[in-house]
């Protein structure tokens, strides 16, 4: 289980789910095609990155949402899924949304990615989609990762905004001007240079497998498969 000297970490988005919102957040990805394309690009990246990941038979889904990859996560057989969030309500919804037969594969735990709520090295992998890009600051992201360490025996799949690709060049610039005109709105997604985020894996005692980028010189999205490095 996390440890007593864990520090908690609670950031604006963490409590920001009631149902209705929860709810909501299981449409999104099925709404208009241009959302529906970003999800089946988004599976065959989880597809890839698990098959460079060794195939894990136990892994943890975190934060898990309302169970969007858990039918990918399911495709192999003998794969346990823990299905785990910080909200209740997303798994609440994430339960309801899905068949019976899938959810018998899936274990839920409420629980937060900065203090796990599992014993050290108890699962294959942790499957960390869409959550790094939230976190700004580097000892915030540096907690999670040292979890994900913690708790992993092999490796981590994590997805999460790099730069080098237009769309970053492109924020960047808006950004910028948002500045300058001093109307910049609250900001709760980052994009992290590539050599920063690669560092700050080292720095957490991974080694980096290998990474698919969403559309590469494009898209901010890369999907980063880690393995727990020798002692």
């Amino acid at each position: 289980m996390a440890d007593s000297t864990t520090r908690h970490v609670s950031l604006p988005f963490s409590d920001k789910y009631d149902r209705q919102q929860a709810i909501a957040y299981l449409e999104k990805h099925r709404s208009g095609p241009s959302r529906r394309l970003s999800h089946w690009r988004d599976e065959q990246l989880a597809r890839k990155a698990l098959a460079l990941a060794g195939h894990p038979t136990l892994v943890l889904d975190l934060p898990c949402g309302a169970g969007r990859f858990w039918p990918i996560l399911a495709e192999q057989s003998n794969r346990v899924i823990i299905g785990a969030d910080n909200s209740p309500n997303m798994l609440e919804v994430a339960s309801a949304a899905h068949p019976p037969k899938l959810l018998a594969r899936v274990r839920t735990l409420q629980t937060s990615a900065f203090a796990i709520d599992l014993p050290d090295r108890c699962v294959d992998s942790v499957f960390c989609m869409r959550l790094l890009h939230h976190i700004g600051a580097a000892e915030h992201r540096l907690t999670m990762l040292r979890e994900f360490h913690r708790v992993t025996r092999d490796t981590v799949i994590v997805s999460l905004w790099v730069d080098g690709n237009y769309k970053a060049w492109k924020r960047a610039r808006l950004e910028r001007d948002t500045a300058r005109r001093k109307h910049r709105a609250f900001q709760n997604r980052f994009v992290v240079p590539a050599r920063t985020a690669e560092a700050e894996f080292r720095a957490s005692g991974f080694d980096i497998l290998g990474h698919y980028d969403f559309l590469p010189l494009y898209a901010m999205w890369r999907v980063y498969v880690l393995r727990r490095a020798e002692a």
